[in-house]
């Protein structure tokens, strides 16, 4: 158990996030880890090769990627154990550590959405919610504008940042660092195109298992704020979660999405525009659509406080094994 990095990693990431000017400088561990499989997806996914060869090579170019990661961050370790004395060492990887959670940026792109709805324009905030989900956003009005950023607090609250957590309590900085390569490999090539429904299906098949506990720890957290924040409901979570999420087209992205409606009184997801075709899903929730800027903010507020329970969680559980 790793509680202790965790721990470290998201006070890190809380205080400082990673910094603009050092991603300029170098970019950012998932860039470099993006770069890895694009390289792999054009020099390995022919659309002359069969279905099942490109599903081979697909599986082969994973393999490869979570490879290479585990190589580094496992030598990260070893090397700052054996150099470092122990404090020191944890302190240094709980920075590397926080570049793999994503609580203060995804605050930050949510914001602003609910920024350029209140004081800039309509298309503003179109371009602000285009940042953070891969719909279709050009006719979106104000009101499904809202919706989206909603949902993709709720569902990037999941992989972003309850996802790696566990992983990381689980199995240090390279637990969290192979999770991220799994679910960066699912965002790239994952998706059902013509192009990646052979190469990527090892990528989305093995983030849907990855994802499977974060993302029912994510609606109890989300559950949990709403149980502690006025003018929202626990119980409405908890119903929605039940009804609502199993009927998800994602086996994971339902839950947060469903305990965040219900928390909020109402509905999201639904059909949705993706490359010029409509989605059909299930809605998440019975309350309304009509979402507005202060929803949003609503939301932003029960996120803040399901990162503080899982901070305090991972706290206690540390403070159990070390004097436990």
């Amino acid at each position: 158990m790793y509680a202790s990095l965790a721990l470290a990693g998201l006070a890190v990431e809380a205080i400082c996030g990673y910094p603009r000017w050092l991603f300029r400088a170098i970019g950012h561990p998932v860039s470099w880890i993006g770069r890895l499989i694009a390289w792999c997806d054009n020099a390995w996914n022919r659309p002359s090769h069969t279905f099942a060869r490109r599903r081979l090579t697909g599986i082969l170019a994973l393999a490869v990627c979570l490879a290479a990661t585990a190589a580094v961050s496992v030598g990260l370790v070893l090397v700052a154990h054996s150099l470092l004395p122990q404090p020191l060492a944890l302190v240094i990887l709980g920075v590397l550590a926080s570049a793999f959670i994503a609580q203060r940026s995804l605050d930050e792109h949510v914001r602003a959405v609910a920024d350029a709805l209140e004081t800039r324009t309509l298309d503003d905030a179109r371009h602000a919610v285009a940042q953070i989900v891969g719909r279709d956003t050009t006719a979106l009005d104000g009101s499904a504008v809202s919706r989206a950023a909603i949902e993709s607090l709720s569902e990037n609250f999941s992989d972003g940042i309850v996802a790696p957590v566990f992983w990381m309590v689980i199995a240090g900085l390279p637990g969290a660092a192979l999770y991220k390569t799994i679910n960066t490999a699912d965002s790239m090539i994952g998706h059902k195109s013509e192009r990646h429904r052979a190469f990527g299906w090892a990528a989305a098949r093995l983030d849907d298992v990855v994802n499977l506990p974060a993302s029912r720890l994510a609606a109890l957290w989300i559950a949990a704020a709403a149980s502690l924040l006025p003018g929202t409901s626990a119980r409405g979570a908890l119903s929605a979660v039940r009804h609502d999420a199993p009927r998800h087209r994602s086996p994971n992205a339902g839950w947060p999405e469903s305990a965040m409606a219900g928390a909020l009184g109402l509905r999201l997801a639904g059909p949705r525009v993706y490359g010029g075709k409509t989605v059909e899903d299930h809605w998440m929730g019975t309350g309304r659509t009509d979402a507005t800027a202060a929803d949003i903010r609503r939301a932003l507020r029960v996120y803040q406080l399901a990162c503080v329970l899982q901070a305090a969680t991972v706290a206690l559980l540390a403070a159990a094994l070390v004097f436990g």
